[in-house]
C-alpha cells in the first residue's frame, strides 16, 4: 500500500475483482486495471460496460478489453437498468473477463495476439501497453449514470 495525496492506494499484479453494476440507457462506463503513475494519463486495460444497443464496434462492447479485444458474441448482457455481475481475473499473464457467470474473453498479456490488437488500437503509441504490469484499478466516469455494488477484490499470489 502506498499513499498519494493522503489517500491509501493499492496496486495489484494478480487479482480476482468482482462487482455488480447497472447503467442507464445509452450509458458508457468501465473498470480500468493496470493503471500506473508512470503514464501521463490513467491509461490501462479496460473492462467496458455500456448499453451495447448504441454501438456496433465489437471491440467496444460490454466485457471487451476496450478497443483491443472483443468479448464472445454470446456474452449474456442484461439490458440497461438491470444488474449485471462482472469479474476480471488476473493470474500471471493470463487475464479473463466474465459477465453474469460466463467467461466471455481471455488473453495473455504481452502475447502476439495482444500486441497485434494493440497496434490497431488507439493505444498503439502507449509504451508497453498490453504488457503485464502491477497497477491500480479505477472506476471510470463518463458522466453517465452508473451504479456499483458488492465490489470485492482479492489479491492473488
Amino acid at each position: 500500500m502506498a499513499t498519494r495525496f493522503g489517500i491509501a492506494t493499492f496496486a495489484f499484479a494478480a487479482f480476482d475483482f468482482q462487482w455488480d453494476w447497472r447503467i442507464a440507457p445509452k450509458a458508457n462506463n468501465g473498470i480500468k486495471y493496470f493503471i500506473t503513475e508512470e503514464r501521463a494519463q490513467a491509461v490501462g486495460h479496460e473492462y467496458q460496460m455500456l448499453d451495447d444497443s448504441v454501438i456496433d464496434i465489437k471491440k467496444e462492447k460490454t466485457a471487451s478489453f476496450y478497443d483491443v479485444l472483443p468479448p464472445s458474441d454470446d456474452a449474456p448482457l442484461k439490458p440497461p437498468g438491470e444488474w449485471n455481475h462482472s469479474r476480471v481475473l488476473v493470474q500471471g499473464k493470463h487475464v479473463e473477463h466474465w459477465l453474469n457467470g460466463a467467461k466471455v474473453l481471455e488473453y495473455e498479456c504481452g502475447s502476439e495476439q495482444v500486441k497485434a490488437a494493440v497496434a490497431k488500437s488507439k493505444f498503439r503509441s502507449v509504451k508497453g501497453f498490453g504488457d503485464k504490469i502491477k497497477g491500480h484499478l479505477l472506476l471510470t466516469d463518463h458522466r453517465d449514470e452508473a451504479w456499483f455494488r458488492n465490489i470485492k477484490i482479492r489479491e492473488l499470489h
